[in-house]
């Protein structure tokens, strides 16, 4: 069986309120080729379709200044490559990882998924100190998101995206969003969360204070969403089944196919042009995946 699983990095630490930050380049993970791509977030074009090649069954990535951190899931690890160039900095930068999968990154912290494990992990950049357990207890998490001192974990089979803080890995409320439909991914933004539901083939939106949902469908009538990101007034997500990243915009509306032609889409991420632009109310967080293909993965290694 084809390994569909794929994981396009959603992890967006924004810790200014209010404001959002226009982001010029697009990264997306290509389960399939095993590669990294960049692309122009404002145009769609393509900057380098393999940015980063040979990888082991890549799923989260995340961008911090320079560098880029992306998940091998096969290998259980974790590599740093530069986000200009794609030159390997630390192809094995932590290892020893239990069927890593989201990731998302704060100051000198890096968070990662361990699916099988049920944990969030810490990674400290700085003194490379590791606490695997940071956060236990979980069912099949998957995308991460960090905004100021909260991280938001989805939670794939339970349904639900959990809250906690992001210093001690106390939860806040681990249970901030329930009844989701197998999400995966997900990215905040000042006060918004949005959630891909992989199964109802939707991204909704809900207040990352309250868990409420503001809009359930946001966008609706998708192929396999699966994560999404945020830059300025511009929302991405991934479609697995049609093998495109969508965009949202609030003026515009939704267009499908706005990168079209990868190989098996799932994390994303934005990188930052460093220029803060005033943020729209309804566009901040996002998020969600589907467990369904990880299930599929899974058998596909057998």
């Amino acid at each position: 069986m084809k390994r569909i699983g794929v994981f396009v990095a959603a992890a967006l630490a924004l810790s200014v309120p209010g404001v959002a930050w226009a982001g010029t380049d697009l990264y997306i993970v290509n389960y399939g080729s095993g590669t990294i791509g960049e692309y122009n977030a404002d145009t769609g074009a393509a900057i380098n379709t393999a940015l980063v090649s040979g990888l082991s069954s890549p799923e989260g990535l995340a961008v911090s200044g320079g560098d880029l951190f992306v998940v091998n899931n096969l290998t259980g690890t974790i590599g740093e490559y530069n986000a200009s160039t794609g030159t390997a900095i630390n192809a094995s930068l932590v290892s020893g990882l239990s069927s890593p999968e989201g990731l998302a990154v704060s100051g000198s912290d890096l968070f990662v998924a361990n699916l099988l494990s049920g944990t969030i992990g810490e990674y400290n950049l700085s003194t490379g100190a590791m606490n695997s357990s940071f956060i236990f207890g979980l069912s099949f998490p998957s995308g991460l998101a960090v905004s100021g001192s909260n991280l938001f974990v989805v939670n794939a089979i339970a349904g639900t995206i959990g809250e906690y803080n992001a210093s001690t890995g106390t939860a806040i409320n681990a249970s901030l969003v329930s009844g989701l439909n197998f999400p995966n991914g997900l990215a905040v933004s000042g006060s918004d969360l949005f959630v891909a539901n992989f199964n109802a083939g939707a991204v909704g939106e809900y207040s990352a204070v309250t868990g409420t949902a503001i809009s359930a469908s946001l966008i609706s009538g998708q192929l396999g969403p699966y994560d999404a990101a945020v830059s300025g007034s511009d929302l991405f997500f991934t479609n697995v089944g049609s093998n495109t990243i969508g965009e949202y915009n609030l003026s515009s509306g939704v267009d499908s196919s706005f990168i079209s032609g990868l190989d098996q889409p799932a994390f994303l991420t934005v990188a930052n042009s460093g220029s803060a632009v005033p943020e729209p109310a309804s566009l901040s967080l996002l998020a969600a995946g589907a467990l369904g293909l990880a299930t599929l993965r899974r058998r596909a290694r057998r």
